[in-house]
């Protein structure tokens, strides 16, 4: 692409693809032009080579334009390379010898948590949330994050009554949920005590990407009866600046 000045970069295309990627649906190009704040005859420019290649579909009668099969692709791609794995793994690692506890990555499943790394400490008793272990996300530090970081439209739809939020022989009502994600949205992390295993302990942060969506969630597990309340704090302190770093490698600043 032409990169002189005041002609279209790569830079501004990536832009509008992902300005496209956060919609719900096709966009105007007057539309992209207003709100990336670029010359309106540049975004037809750009709009019309990301065509050429597949990136962009044009919908004549709406006058719009959406995402095309190419960027079907590169997220196939993305998907298949693993990439929260692999990046996340050394992320973990490095939080298991920073905070001497054992700490695991895991995603969200409809209303599950799916465990994908962990890494035990040295010196730490094995836990549940071995890697493709499934558990019901409201009980799981893991879960709560990343259903905290989900529009409460979603949640409900996810849990649309008590029947559904039963696990495990523990009853959780929705209001109840609500409350706890409610907290989590306030402190900043998740946590669980005793829910999945007696006498352990998890908190939790959830890794979203550039739309506030969660992707995936770091968390550290520990013996609650051996670390003080200041502890978990520092605790979820260390998981957060990891989950922001995890955050980095996958999106960028």
């Amino acid at each position: 692409m032409v990169t002189s000045v005041g002609a279209p970069t790569v830079g501004a295309a990536l832009r509008i693809l992902s300005f496209m990627a956060a919609q719900q649906g096709p966009v105007a190009a007057a539309t992209l032009a207003r709100s990336l704040g670029l010359p309106r005859s540049s975004v037809y420019r750009l709009l019309g080579e990301l065509a050429e290649q597949g990136f962009v579909l044009r919908f004549p009668e709406a006058r719009r334009y959406g995402l095309g099969i190419a960027a079907f692709e590169l997220s196939s791609g993305y998907v298949r390379q693993e990439p929260v794995t692999r990046l996340g793994r050394p992320v973990l690692a490095a939080l298991v010898d920073r905070v001497g506890e054992s700490a695991h990555l895991a995603v969200l499943v409809g209303g599950e948590v799916v465990y994908l790394v962990e890494e035990r400490a040295p010196r730490r008793p094995a836990l549940v949330t071995d890697v493709g272990v499934r558990l019901p996300s409201q009980l799981t530090a893991s879960g709560r994050a990343l259903l905290a970081a989900l529009p409460r439209e979603q949640v409900r739809a996810l849990f649309p009554d008590a029947a559904s939020l039963v696990a495990r022989g523990v009853e959780v009502s929705p209001r109840e949920l609500r409350a706890v994600l409610v907290a989590t949205r306030a402190r900043g992390y998740a946590e669980e005590d005793g829910e999945v295993t007696p006498g352990f302990a998890s908190v939790a942060v959830a890794v979203t990407d550039r739309a506030g969506w969660p992707v995936t969630s770091l968390a550290v597990t520990f013996e609650a009866a051996a670390v003080t309340p200041q502890r978990r704090v520092e605790l979820a302190g260390a998981v957060r600046r990891q989950a922001q770093e995890l955050r980095r490698r996958l999106f960028g600043a």
